[in-house]
């Protein structure tokens, strides 16, 4: 299984940025990611913060236990 590059929180924190007002297409050259990969992760975790996304992936750690 293929890994990301980004981890859940630093995909939240792009997300944040994007809505401050920073253009998608600003964002994605910065952190070199696609304007298809962006709106993904918005679909994927649009409205969780950070801690929410840390308790999703300890919890998905937990169940595969």
């Amino acid at each position: 299984m293929r890994t990301s590059k980004v981890t859940p929180e630093q995909m939240v924190h792009i997300l944040r940025q994007g809505d401050s007002g920073v253009p998608v297409v600003e964002l994605c050259r910065q952190h070199g990611v696609s304007e298809q990969t962006f709106y993904r992760w918005k679909r994927r975790f649009g409205d969780l913060g950070t801690a929410e996304v840390r308790e999703l992936r300890h919890c998905g750690k937990r169940i595969a236990s």
